[in-house]
């Protein structure tokens, strides 16, 4: 910069410098001298302008960038400054929030700590005059009287918690029974089973009755040699174009069936034919057994069983309980049971195996003394299924004391699946038993002469001896004996309770 400045100086001096030497020249050569002289002082002149005002705008340039700089970072610096002051105000006024709230806490503080000391000081007041009144009243030292609050009150908590206790335990139960409704109904409502009912006897058509003369044969070889083989009873009757095959065993029974169906089929009846059809028909329901079982499985979703065991549920397919299907029944129960776990977080499968084999035993109770769940438990046992499979099938009837969850879920799957409308019907068993239990109720009370139940059950008629009970008596009896049916015994309808108590006198004329 200042370099510039000189320059234009610099090139006037020189030209004065050469403008005084021509003068001293000669005339003509100063005359050109000065001409020459003043076109040099010209240009250096305009070249000093020049360069002034190139050098001028240079420098206002320069200065102007120069104050760009400085209020870019003035700018910057007054941000930065604002951004701080906000902060340091931000923080001001947090400590000041701070330091009020601090305020208020002190001051409650404050005066809790007097309400507490003046607290201490009315209770300290009240257990001594508490004190001073036991002792005078009571005769009692404040040790004694302590001690005697001191149980009072534990009384007092012990009452108020057995309460608590107590309230707990009905929600608790509440709760329970709410879920177990809710889970049986959603088990219920998803599965959905058919129900079958069967008798064990069974009645084959013919095609006219002069079959019956051939199935019997000759002085009835026929009829013993089909008896003798399938292990049945064979009953023709005057009942037109049929037969009847009974037998307490299914399988027997079914097979009797398919063998009787062949040989009207075929047409010749005779000893040596009837052990023919009787091995195919054999052979056929074996294998329908055993498919019915494995289809079981299949169904149930439940693997690994021993062929033996496959073979006993099939069984189960000619078997009925109350008029219901036991296979059906089984597969009810694996279904429920599995659908019930799921619901309580546990596992399914081993639910559905409990419940497919709770009434394994029926299939072969008819062999075997004893009760189907002992039987069907000894089976598993024997075939190597789990223990806890094993003693849910012994458990499902109480047989042994249910241990698990799986216990009790076949329980009360095997409860739904026979409670569910249609699907069991009273046999003659169940009748009969009930009659006797109705009429074994009445002999109980003491001056029972006899008893009858008739009217199927709808009335029981109760003869008692005069001379022990009188008229009082047994209005009290047929109320007593009323009321112990209701508790003892499920019937349809009414029972009608009679007491009959009759006076007689007898003389003989001799």
């Amino acid at each position: 910069m200042p370099e510039l400045i000189w320059l234009p100086i610099g090139l006037i001096v020189g030209a004065a410098l050469c403008f005084g030497i021509l003068m001293v020249l000669p005339n003509s050569k100063v005359k050109r001298s000065r001409e020459e002289a003043s076109m040099i002082m010209e240009n250096a002149q305009h070249a000093a302008e020049t360069l002034k005002k190139e050098v001028l705008i240079e420098a206002k340039d320069q200065a102007l960038k120069y104050k760009q700089e400085v209020e870019a970072e003035n700018k910057e610096r007054i941000h930065e400054i604002r951004v701080a002051e906000n902060r340091i105000s931000q923080r001001e006024e947090s400590l000041d929030r701070r330091v009020e709230a601090l305020d208020a806490r002190e001051h409650q503080i404050s005066s809790l700590q007097g309400q507490v000391e003046r607290r201490e000081r009315d209770v300290t007041a009240a257990e001594k005059e508490v004190a001073i009144r036991l002792e005078r009243v009571a005769g009692m030292t404040p040790q004694e009287a302590k001690a005697e609050m001191l149980h009072a009150l534990k009384d007092e908590v012990m009452n108020e918690s057995a309460a608590i206790i107590r309230d707990a335990e009905a929600q608790a139960k509440a709760e329970a029974d709410k879920k177990s409704r809710m889970i049986l109904s959603l088990a219920i409502q998803r599965v959905a089973a058919d129900h079958s009912a069967e008798n064990t006897v069974t009645t084959i058509p013919i095609p006219s009755d002069d079959l019956k003369g051939r199935i019997i044969g000759r002085e009835g070889r026929n009829i013993r040699s089909f008896e003798q083989l399938t292990g049945t009873s064979l009953i023709i009757d005057d009942t037109p174009e049929c037969v009847t095959i009974s037998c307490f065993d299914p399988v027997r029974r079914e097979i009797g069936r398919v063998t009787m169906e062949n040989l009207i089929a075929d047409g010749r009846i005779h000893p040596a034919r009837i052990e023919e059809m009787y091995a195919k028909a054999e052979a056929l329901v074996n294998q329908r057994v055993m498919e019915a079982g494995e289809q079981a499985t299949f169904d149930t979703g439940v693997h690994d069983l021993h062929p033996e065991l496959v073979k006993t549920l099939g069984r189960l397919r000619y078997r009925t309980s109350y008029g219901q299907n036991v296979l059906n029944h089984s597969l009810e129960v694996a279904y429920l049971a599995g659908v019930m776990a799921a619901e309580l977080g546990l596992d399914p499968t081993m639910a559905r195996r409990a419940g497919l084999l709770h009434d394994l035993g029926k299939a072969v109770d008819h062999e075997i003394e004893g009760s189907h769940a002992v039987i069907g438990a000894d089976l598993a046992r024997r075939f190597g299924e789990k223990p806890e499979i094993v003693h849910a099938i012994e458990a499902h009837h109480n047989d042994v004391e249910p241990n698990s969850v799986i216990d009790v879920l076949v329980q009360a799957a095997d409860a739904v699946s026979a409670a569910r409308p249609g699907a069991r019907k009273e046999t003659l068993d169940a009748y009969i038993k009930r009659l006797e239990k109705l009429e074994e109720i009445a002999n109980s009370y003491e001056g029972v002469e006899r008893t009858f139940a008739i009217q199927a059950g709808r009335e029981v008629r109760v003869m008692v001896t005069p001379e022990v009970v009188d008229e009082a008596t047994t209005v009290v009896m047929a109320h007593d004996i009323a009321r112990r049916i209701e508790n003892e015994l499920q019937y349809p309808g009414q029972v009608k309770v009679v007491v009959i108590r009759e006076s007689r006198a007898i003389d003989i004329a001799k």
